[in-house]
């Protein structure tokens, strides 16, 4: 067993980004920084939810990534699958003492969120679409969960349903990619059933929505500090054209890859928005 695969296996980039995101959702929801204990429990929440469900979906998805991801800690054999289930549901226990120093709302929300990460990882992901739209929604409750945690919601609500939208976009793009495996699995993922090109254009029409939503927040008097999205907008349609284009797991891969760095992006976006109106 390797000491790092701990670490590895929570794949600490993504969760420490969605702590931000909880914690940036704070300050769009109220305009200022949070209180400092507050603003560290809501990063910490978040970061140990997104660990803990990075970890529990390795478990689940073993066979899986021994085709599309070997060098994952448990396809390499870093880490038992035992090991793996009972550090996941650790990081879930933890998260959740903490999420209920923050009051009621934010305890029953992680709850539910590290409810559905659990049923997610083991039933639901497979679904056609399904399992898509549970990823977007998790991902647009990061956000969200910041600005219950300050007790307000503010624009932080425009903010997780464009999360949720683009996040859509980038799930449909994602399955694109991981066809090769999810097709030796079994899986009916939405390219499987339908198709690769039709799923592109359910991916790219999410896109458009996002784009679409993001221009909400104008009429809630954000001003022309809103044109922070603007770049934003714009590498979401550039990542729908490249998938229109073409449907190969390179193309695919660059695609989601350019949706997840407009979701931090289009955080910062509204950020600028909400310090400034």
């Amino acid at each position: 067993m390797e000491a790092r695969a701990f670490i590895e296996i929570t794949r600490p980039h993504n969760c420490v980004l969605a702590g931000v995101v909880g914690l940036l959702g704070s300050i769009v929801a109220v305009g200022h920084f949070p209180e400092p204990v507050k603003a560290l429990l809501v990063f910490l929440v978040v970061t140990l939810g997104c660990s803990a469900g990075n970890t529990i979906n390795d478990y689940f998805d073993y066979e899986i990534d021994r085709i599309n991801r070997p060098e994952r800690p448990l396809p390499r054999g870093a880490m038992s699958r035992k090991t793996a289930f009972w550090y996941a549901m650790a990081l879930f226990a933890i998260g959740l003492i903490l999420a209920s120093l923050i009051n009621v709302y934010a305890l029953l929300l992680a709850v539910v969120a590290y409810t559905t990460m659990f049923l997610y990882a083991w039933k639901l992901k497979p679904l056609p679409f399904v399992g898509n739209l549970v990823v977007a929604g998790l991902t647009g409750a990061t956000p969200l969960y910041g600005a219950i945690a300050v007790g307000k919601i503010g624009l932080a609500g425009y903010l997780a349903l464009c999360a949720f939208l683009v996040n859509v976009a980038r799930e449909v793009i994602k399955d694109i990619e991981d066809v090769e495996g999810d097709l030796a699995k079994g899986a009916r993922t939405l390219p499987i059933v339908i198709g690769k090109k039709k799923s592109a254009y359910v991916g790219a029409f999410f896109a458009f929505l996002t784009v679409i939503a993001s221009f909400l927040p104008i009429k809630a008097g954000v001003g022309l500090s809103y044109l922070a999205m603007v770049p934003v907008d714009a590498i979401i349609l550039y990542s729908a054209f490249l998938i229109l284009r073409s449907q190969d797991r390179e193309t695919a891969h660059r695609s989601q890859k350019l949706l997840k760095i407009s979701i931090f992006l289009a955080v910062m976006a509204f950020m600028i928005a909400s310090l400034v109106r």
